[in-house]
């Protein structure tokens, strides 16, 4: 796959598939309004449901994310890389449309080499939410994600991970698991 092209499909507002632990996600950038619509019509997907930001590194999702304790921040780190999703206090001027109806952020450092690959390349975090239609079966193929959404998205190929669900959530603050 071409590095520009992605370059500037990102940077123009395109959403990507790409491979990540147990499915292919739907990504975009983060920051960019017109790429979060263009995302959430494309999965059929309620904006109050907010999204998840994956990245390479802890580095790149500190833009999003309100300060955290040195014991949060231990907790947090302990499990990345890796399939574990936080939800954390978001910051005061983190976009609204990534945190959906909550006061926080989903965030996760990957350790999918093609997805954690796309962040450093990009040098961003990007969305992550599974590619299918709202409540349907996630793609697992780069075929069946070209099936799903035509041209409308770039399709980077690579094999998914082993990981047969989806990562865990939980709540930071208060450890709540959301999704095992």
């Amino acid at each position: 796959m071409n590095v520009w092209r992605i370059r500037r499909h990102i940077r123009q507002g395109g959403v990507i598939a790409y491979p990540t632990e147990s499915c292919f996600g739907l990504g975009c950038d983060p920051r960019n309004p017109l790429a979060i619509r263009r995302l959430l019509q494309l999965k059929r997907r309620s904006r109050s449901k907010g999204l998840i930001l994956i990245a390479s590194s802890p580095r790149q999702l500190r833009p999003y994310l309100a300060a955290l304790s040195p014991a949060l921040q231990r907790r947090m780190h302990a499990l990345w890389p890796g399939p574990h999703t936080w939800l954390a206090a978001a910051a005061a001027d983190c976009p609204p449309w990534l945190c959906g109806a909550f006061d926080t952020i989903a965030v996760r450092v990957t350790a999918h080499p093609v997805a954690a690959g796309l962040c450093r390349l990009l040098g961003i975090a990007l969305v992550s939410t599974s590619a299918n239609l709202s409540g349907g079966k996630p793609a697992r193929t780069a075929a069946e994600c070209r099936r799903l959404f035509g041209r409308r998205v770039l399709v980077i190929p690579g094999r998914i991970g082993a990981r047969p669900r989806p990562s865990t959530i939980q709540h930071l603050a208060s450890g709540e698991l959301i999704r095992k």
